[in-house]
């Protein structure tokens, strides 16, 4: 061991008495602990809501979505269902029309985001399916009458259950009704199903009905309105997504999971960061009582440091001492930090002693997602904070001219 770090190690354990300067010493541990603690655990949260938020939304919306670049359809040729099935990452897709129209019960209406899909298919790229809560995604469309899913919301605000009717007014031909000059496209449907996705924005806005029938409502013949593609790792999107853009041209979008909630991403991000930074002032405050308390420390220590530059240790030594001495107070803070932190991350995820209101929120307790990243990040800041912090107490020791110091010893 070297004699630095020996000398630095004897200046922490061997205090004979409390004095002010152990105090601060003890505080500023104390101030790191608490700073690391609490960053590993709010950032162990923030893990959390995004990994409840993305198994909510990817748990309704697909990987990817293929969406003409003009226009508001497309047709299927067979290069890009060539280009599709030649991808092995990617495990199903399927072609969808959507649009908007009003629903009509009675005296009650709803304009909705009405998608029409195959009920074959829409369980490779979307969960909708499993989240079927009565009867069945199953359209069984007859002549004259087609069969609708609803979200649990949308069938609360209409009013209807399964085995209800009602009727789609399509957008299409309402600009030559307003002249007087014929009629909007409609259909009776059946309600089939409801779902309920964990999201009242989907629940409330999104129905479902077979892709014939929306291509007939929404005069899209051998048109489709875009494609879902679900993966086998969701980790791969972003490479399948620059791809798919590379072989499929301009005159297609290709959007990921995250390209469709983008700014909902950026402003959790945004929060992330925010909260990191501002917990990072608990540390650095931390970090300043031990600034002052290794300055104190060499004011006390000069008659030592004067007695070892006169038997030849050198500035460098003399700054090590101390930049030691900050660095094994800045560590055992970071250590004892991230284990409190790891501790009570393992106490909510096994025994949820932070409970959430399930009336409220479609989890039943605050959600926690340990990372290893969120430690190096957190311990890399911790540690350096407390070099700065080192770095001007061990200068001014290093400067300290040997005559002077022991002078008066």
């Amino acid at each position: 061991m070297a004699f630095e770090r020996f000398i630095a190690q004897r200046y922490i354990r061997s205090r004979r008495e409390l004095r002010f300067i152990n105090i601060i010493m003890v505080v500023s541990v104390t101030g790191i602990t608490v700073g690391v603690a609490a960053l590993i655990i709010v950032l162990s949260v923030f893990n959390g809501f995004n990994g409840v938020v993305t198994s909510v939304l990817v748990g309704f919306d697909p990987h990817i979505r293929i969406t003409p670049a003009t226009g508001k359809s497309f047709p299927l040729t067979d290069s890009l269902a060539f280009d599709l099935n030649d991808d092995a990452r990617i495990e199903a897709w399927a072609p969808y029309v959507s649009s908007k129209a009003l629903l009509v019960v009675g005296q009650r209406n709803r304009v909705v985001f009405m998608k029409g899909v195959d009920d074959s298919t829409i369980s490779g790229v979307s969960g909708v399916k499993k989240s079927t809560l009565l009867g069945e995604f199953k359209f069984n469309d007859q002549p004259g009458q087609s069969g609708i899913v609803l979200g649990l919301a949308l069938a609360d605000r209409l009013g209807v259950t399964v085995g209800s009717e009602l009727s789609i007014v399509s957008p299409v031909g309402v600009d030559a009704m307003l002249l007087q000059f014929g009629q909007p496209k409609s259909r009776k449907c059946s309600v089939v199903g409801i779902y309920d996705s964990n999201n009242k924005e989907y629940d409330a806005q999104y129905a479902f009905i077979s892709l014939g029938t929306a291509r007939d409502l929404f005069n899209l013949p051998e048109q489709e309105g875009g494609i879902e593609i679900r993966l086998h790792d969701i980790e791969e999107a972003q490479n399948v997504q620059r791809s798919l853009s590379r072989k499929l041209g301009p005159a297609y979008v290709v959007a990921s999971w995250y390209d469709l909630h983008r700014d909902l991403y950026t402003v959790m991000r945004v929060e992330r960061w925010t909260a990191y930074i501002i917990l990072c002032l608990i540390i650095g405050v931390a970090t300043f009582n031990m600034l002052g308390s290794l300055t104190m420390g060499v004011i006390e220590k000069r008659r030592d440091i004067g007695v070892l530059k006169a038997i030849g240790a050198t500035k460098r030594s003399i700054i090590q001492i101390f930049m030691y001495e900050g660095l094994l107070v800045g560590f055992l803070g970071t250590m004892l930090g991230m284990v409190i932190g790891a501790v009570v991350c393992y106490i909510q995820i096994h025994y949820q002693v932070f409970p959430l209101d399930p009336t409220v929120y479609i989890i039943p307790a605050l959600p926690v997602d340990v990372q290893a990243s969120d430690f190096w990040a957190v311990g890399i800041a911790s540690m350096l904070l407390s070099t700065v912090a080192s770095f001007y107490p061990a200068l001014r020791a290093a400067r300290m001219i040997p005559i002077e110091a022991i002078r008066w010893e």
